[in-house]
């Protein structure tokens, strides 16, 4: 039998979402003089270890839940001064006019910061208010009442050997959290979260979602090529018939954070998310920005694309969805950081009602998904709602045209006269047979501006303990080679930005290859749960405190 421990209300996921639910409810508690006993649970070593994002910031929702944030010290101290958008040619770049683009694209009254700092900081809010927050503890298990309902969560044992068995003198068993509630905040892709939607059908209503891989470094730059607060995006080159851009925020301290999205629903098995991004350093008018300095970080991570038709429901028996493991994200405006602290307070907000009312959490918490409806997360993603799925539905150039003309529609009231769009396919099915493509020819890293992916790594701090049972499993382990290698030319080895992935010669194979899985190199960015072609890797949590630990990311 575990030990246990019990709360009001467990949150799975130290990010902006969990940490906006804890304070919220600790503000009203306040308020209503209460005592309430809320945790958060982080997979990470520490708050903000494995937080990744862009980011500039839309600071609506922290003006809602903290309104004397400056005041309190947020590091949300550069705000957005220059807005640039790049039509980017091999050689060249065409800046498009600020007005031709839809207003609700503006980055005025935007920061631009480090995602995980602002979690760090929201992290001593919260403390400050009594929530107890338990860094370097995975939820792997999703514990359910006798009715159905969910109970609480399990984390993992420590000390597991690869062997799965206990390594004696290091082996610690997991703990259950139980709550009246269970606010699951895992972030994009959530492997509880998945699990989750199975269970209860919560995308029987919606439509499957979609995803694109961010990868990010950040770079000191000479003073004279920086310009505090200038953000610039970019389309076009090196991609080549696929959506996706570059982008380039100039942060405090002579710092950029520089960074490059493919939308995973790309056809060619030869592309290279990690490769194109090398190449996007290497254009003239990029490369003279970063030309003298050096790089300091790296990272990876998925990202929500679909939009509002992709939105579960957002409630079942026991627990809710808050933040990306939802997907709130504004693909055209680059942001979901306001959306899921928002969505966070909602939920929040129900809980502390339904508890308050007296109820153990038998009652479901419907009110928040019909807050949802009538918020303002809902109307800043209707706007929106048909940018991603017309780039897959009419391809880069219509579809962006497509897309700039609803926005615009949006703009001027008459949005609602636009058909809302579906997603054509799923990421994973989206990809051609090898048979149908050219490989590409990827350019060698230069060291100084470009680099290889395992050095890359290294610049993301990655550590995992070594003996530990493998976190990415396959359900089928000879499907890499006999469908993913033998018809696809292994995808994976390409689309991890990590070189987890690696086919190595085996004349014992029938095909003259096998997989081998580097799972410490893993920066957990869930690419391969959903880019898999016949969605044969599932990723489930490592150790607690394994991973990336990320800085200033």
């Amino acid at each position: 039998m575990r030990e246990s421990m019990e709360f009001d209300v467990v949150i799975v996921g130290g990010g902006p979402a969990g940490l906006s639910a804890a304070i919220r409810l600790m503000q009203l508690a306040k308020e209503q003089d209460q005592d309430l006993m809320v945790c958060v649970l982080e997979k990470g070593s520490e708050i903000g270890a494995h937080i990744l994002s862009g980011a500039v910031v839309d600071p609506v929702a922290l003006n809602e839940l903290i309104p004397d944030w400056q005041e309190k010290g947020a590091p949300l101290k550069v705000a957005v001064s220059d807005n640039q958008h790049w039509v980017l040619s091999e050689s060249g770049k065409t800046a498009l006019p600020h007005f031709m683009m839809p207003p609700l694209l503006s980055n005025k009254g935007m920061y631009t910061t480090s995602l995980g700092n602002l979690a760090r900081w929201l992290a001593e809010q919260a403390e400050a208010m009594g929530v107890e927050i338990f860094p370097g503890f995975a939820a792997t298990e999703v514990l359910y009442h006798d009715d159905g309902r969910v109970k609480g969560i399990a984390t993992g044992d420590m000390g597991i050997g690869a062997d799965g068995k206990p390594k004696e003198g290091v082996h610690m068993e997991g703990m259950e959290l139980h709550a009246k509630y269970t606010f699951f905040a895992e972030g994009c892709r959530g492997s509880l979260s998945k699990q989750l939607e199975s269970q209860f059908a919560l995308r029987k209503t919606c439509q499957f979602q979609t995803y694109g891989i961010g990868i990010k470094e950040l770079w000191d730059i000479k003073p004279e090529n920086h310009v505090e607060g200038r953000v610039i995006h970019s389309q076009g080159w090196p991609l080549d018939g696929e959506a996706g851009g570059g982008f380039i925020y100039h942060q405090e301290n002579n710092q950029i954070a520089i960074g490059f999205v493919v939308t995973l629903d790309y056809k060619n098995p030869y592309l290279s998310p990690y490769e194109e991004f090398q190449r996007y350093k290497q254009h003239p008018e990029v490369r003279k920005i970063l030309e003298g300095g050096r790089r300091v970080a790296y990272g990876a991570r998925a990202i929500n694309e679909g939009g509002l038709q992709s939105v579960p429901k957002l409630h079942f028996p026991g627990g809710v969805l808050i933040g990306c493991a939802a997907g709130f994200v504004n693909v055209p405006r680059i942001k979901g950081t306001h959306n899921a602290m928002k969505s966070a307070m909602l939920a929040a907000d129900t809980a502390f009602s339904e508890i308050m009312a007296g109820s153990d959490g038998s009652t479901e918490l419907t009110g928040y998904q019909d807050a949802f409806n009538k918020s303002w997360i809902y109307d800043d993603l209707y706007k929106v709602r048909n940018a991603r799925p017309a780039l897959s539905k009419f391809g880069v150039k219509w579809g962006t045209i497509y897309a700039g003309f609803d926005m615009w529609m949006n703009t001027i009231g008459l949005g609602r006269l636009m058909p809302t769009l579906k997603h054509a396919h799923k990421d994973n099915e989206a990809t051609g047979k090898a048979e149908q493509y050219r490989p590409i020819d990827y350019p060698k890293p230069d060291g100084e501006i470009s680099f290889d992916r395992l050095t890359n790594v290294s610049f993301s701090a990655t550590n995992h303990e070594e003996d530990q049972p493998c976190h990415l499993t396959l359900k089928d382990a000879q499907i890499p080679v006999s469908v993913n290698y033998k018809d696809y030319a292994g995808p994976e080895a390409r689309f991890c930005p990590a070189g987890v992935y690696e086919f190595l010669d085996d004349n014992d194979n029938e095909h003259g290859v096998r997989l081998q899985i580097n799972a410490q190199n893993c920066v957990h960015c869930k690419t391969c749960d959903i880019k898999d072609i016949t969605q044969n890797i599932n990723w489930v949590v490592p150790e607690g405190g394994g991973g990336p630990n990320y800085p200033n990311m």
